[in-house]
Order: structure tokens, then C-alpha cells, then sequence
């Protein structure tokens, strides 16, 4: 059998170097600004398949950001594998409160610093690393798609797949872009909540007034807007729109003290919402406030704001569907906007939560690569965070088996302040999905 470790040793220094390259391009796929960078990114990824011995590459869109998809054909007799991850990243956030810049990728104790670095460009180049290691030949067909679009929540994905469906078809869909328990212990991610966002805006004023010359029988828009968005949770933390479902977990609780250690919590801060912590990360819904559009305090003055903004954020819990949660979230808000305030609610991206089999032979496999790369045996759990690919992938192609797989850890801050992946992991990442691949073609 193929010595994989010494394959890949040879291949993950130049990976790494390719890794820390795309992580370099600010590709914010919800920023019109940066549209060209997304681009940029897909592109270079299009180069990098073409090195790594893929015989056909296409770069596609479907009147959003890029994607790409390419081809290393099946062996006869053989399966394929969709090896999918996402080019596209977060904003930043304050750049200030990084400790590097976000678009310098830097090193530090054995970690790689920077936006994308874990969400998902390691997942990219973790599936390249791969490939290079079999030196262009997988022992299995490989479709490999790169999407541009997945943080806005993949708006054209159902449009690509239509367009593509026979290009993308696959026995085996391999998704790196999760979380694993531990740095040494694998995960396979068993359930998925989805997503729905969407703008409401709050009108009381034809314009801007002096506070003092008519504040008191007049409101404001940004307190109407304020007390309307408290609305979203009960007294106790817990999701107060109707019509959601809620489920819950049998699975083990996580220990409170890791929790808040690995979500940054300040001593003093409680947390919300009732239930074990795993029912409220994978089973209940959460809503968060996650923009206003107001004056700064620094541009602030004495008047009354005659309109603001929000964007609110759904998670919405396996069980339920993205039509119905933003329905019932534009039917709280608009129900309770207070003072006869005139209120519009604009909707944003959705996507689907799903739950995944995970018996099988396929999984059995899997199992068994992953416990060796890891050296410790592959842990199933539920994640908090939303995939929108795969509720539309399974619907596509209902006959193959999904494997969600981890790239980053709890420490790895996806979407926050000094995102970053641990190397050693990334490496026993690559040593799994080798292995499995490997397994694949021997049956």
C-alpha cells in the first residue's frame, strides 16, 4: 500500500506556503468592494487544480460570486468523490483588536493566524495537499468544487447545481468545513442548524428634530427599534419568536467552564436560554442582533433619529425549514413594532438545517481513516453553524453518503478576532482524507 505520510510530508510544505498565499486575498464575499478579490481567490484555486493534475477546470457562476469545479476522472470500476470547502471569508471585524493583520497570515505557537486561514481556505488547500500527495492520480474520481459564495449563505448554489448537475454527480461528498472536538480528536458532524437573516428598518420621523424642542410626545427610531429587538428573547434568554421548532439532544453535555472559556465569555456574563448547553448549540434556535445602522457615538447629536436599521440573524434547529423561520421572524417583528412606528423588513440569505446517517460502509471507512491519522477514534456530534450546501447537495443527489469534516477546533475562532488553525491538525487532516480515499478504491 501507498506510503501516504511520506507522500504528503513531501507535499505540505509547498501546500502550507499555498495556504498562507490564498489566505492573503481579502476574498469578503458580502462586501461589493471586494467582489474582484473573491474572484481572484476562486482563480488561483483554479490554477492550483490545474497543477495538481486535474484534467478539466471550469470556473462558474450563476449571477453571483464564482465557483470552481474540476475534474480527476474515476479509474474504472471506481467511485467518485466531491471533495467540497469555500473560498469566500468573513469581514474582519475592528482591525484593531487583531493581535496580526487579518490578511497577513502569521505563525505563533503552532498555529496559523489570519481570516480564512481555518474558515475554509485550510479546507481548500487540505483537499490540493491530497490530491498533490497522490501525485494527480487519485485511486478514486475526484470532483473538487470550490465555492465563492458560502458565507452569504451560497444565494446561487441552487442555480449552479441545476446548471452543473451531471458535473457535480458523486457517490461520496467529502464537506471540510467544520469543527473537530480536539485538536487529536476527529469529528464527524452529525446535524447542521440553518440560517435566515433579514433587514428591518423602523420609520417615526420625516427627519432628523432637535431632542429638546420636541422630545417627549415624540419617540425616536432608534429606541423604537431598540425595544423592538428585545422582543426576540423571553425574560430567561430563550428565543421568543412562534412557530420555530425546538428539539433537543441526547448527547453528552459539554462542561460549562470550557464552554466559556472557548467562547470568550467575561466572568460576570450568564448564559442565556434554558436547557442543556448542547440543546441550545444544536437543538433550539438563537437569534442575534448582528448589525444597526445609526450614528456613531462619535457623530451623534441632540436630535431624534427619524429611522434605523438592523440586520437579525436565525438559527434555526434540524426539524424545521428555512421558509417557515423567516416567515415567522418577519411576522414577530412587523406584530410588534411599538409608538405606530412604520416598519420594513427586507429578507436576506436562508439556508436549510439538515441531519446526516452516519452508518454505512462509507462511514465505516472513514472511521477507521480518521482513527488512524488522529490516533484517537472519531467523535459524532452536532455544530451550531449553518451549511447551506448541504441541505441543497442531499436533495440534488440523494443517493450519496455526506461526510462533514473538520478543519478547525474550538479554539479556532471561525468568524471572529485572530481566526486561526492549528498546523499540527491541518496535517492529520490531510493524513485522514488521504487515507480515506485510499480506503475508497480498495473496497
Amino acid at each position: 500500500m501507498t506510503d501516504l505520510r511520506a507522500l504528503l510530508a513531501d507535499v505540505l510544505p509547498a501546500s502550507r506556503a499555498d495556504l498562507e498565499a490564498l489566505a492573503r486575498i481579502p476574498s469578503i464575499s458580502s462586501e461589493p468592494e471586494h467582489e474582484s478579490d473573491v474572484r481572484a481567490a476562486i482563480d488561483r484555486v483554479a490554477q492550483l487544480a490545474a497543477d495538481a493534475g486535474a484534467q478539466q477546470v471550469d470556473v462558474v457562476e450563476a449571477g453571483g460570486h464564482p465557483g470552481l469545479i474540476a475534474h480527476w476522472p474515476a479509474p474504472e470500476g471506481m467511485p467518485t468523490v466531491l471533495l467540497y470547502a469555500h473560498a469566500d471569508v468573513q469581514p474582519t471585524g475592528p482591525l484593531e483588536e487583531w493581535t496580526s493583520p487579518p490578511f497577513e497570515p502569521t505563525e505563533r505557537d503552532g498555529r496559523l493566524y489570519g481570516r480564512g486561514a481555518a474558515d475554509d481556505k485550510a479546507g481548500v488547500l487540505m483537499h490540493l495537499a491530497v490530491l498533490r500527495a497522490f501525485q494527480g492520480r487519485p485511486p478514486v474520481g475526484v470532483v473538487l468544487f470550490i465555492e465563492g459564495e458560502e458565507e452569504i449563505g451560497s444565494p446561487t448554489l441552487t442555480a449552479l447545481l441545476a446548471q452543473h448537475r451531471d458535473a457535480l454527480r458523486s457517490d461520496v461528498i467529502v464537506i471540510a468545513d467544520s469543527a473537530n472536538a480536539a485538536v487529536d480528536v476527529p469529528a464527524f458532524t452529525t446535524s447542521l442548524r440553518g440560517l435566515v437573516d433579514l433587514y428591518v428598518e423602523v420609520r417615526l420621523l420625516e427627519r432628523p428634530v432637535h431632542s429638546g424642542m420636541f422630545g417627549g410626545p415624540s419617540g425616536d427610531a432608534l429606541t423604537i427599534l431598540c425595544r423592538l429587538l428585545a422582543t426576540l428573547h423571553d425574560a430567561d434568554g430563550n428565543v421568543a419568536i412562534d412557530g420555530l421548532h425546538v428539539g433537543s439532544s441526547t448527547a453528552p453535555d459539554v462542561d460549562e467552564q470550557v464552554y466559556r472559556a472557548d467562547a470568550g465569555l467575561v466572568p460576570s456574563a450568564q448564559l442565556i436560554g434554558c436547557g442543556s448547553i448542547v440543546d441550545r448549540l444544536w437543538d433550539k434556535p438563537s437569534a442575534a442582533v448582528i448589525g444597526i445602522d445609526a450614528p456613531s457615538t462619535a457623530q451623534a447629536s441632540n436630535v431624534l433619529l427619524p429611522k434605523a436599521r438592523a440586520k437579525v440573524s436565525l438559527r434555526i434547529a434540524p426539524g424545521d425549514d428555512a421558509a417557515t423561520a423567516m416567515k415567522a421572524l418577519t411576522q414577530h417583528l412587523e406584530s410588534r413594532v411599538e409608538w405606530g412606528a412604520e416598519i420594513s423588513v427586507t429578507e436576506g440569505s436562508s439556508g436549510d438545517p439538515f441531519s446526516l446517517e452516519t452508518s454505512g460502509a462509507v462511514y465505516d471507512l472513514a472511521r477507521r481513516a480518521f482513527a488512524e491519522a488522529y490516533g484517537n477514534a472519531a467523535v459524532e456530534s452536532g455544530i451550531g453553524g449553518s451549511i447551506p450546501f448541504i441541505a441543497e447537495f442531499a436533495r440534488t443527489y440523494p443517493g450519496a453518503t455526506v461526510l462533514v469534516t473538520g478543519v478547525g477546533d474550538p479554539s479556532s475562532r471561525w468568524h471572529g478576532i485572530d481566526e486561526s488553525l492549528d498546523l499540527a491538525m491541518w496535517e492529520r487532516a490531510c493524513l485522514a482524507e488521504a487515507l480515506l480515499l485510499q480506503g475508497l478504491a480498495a473496497g
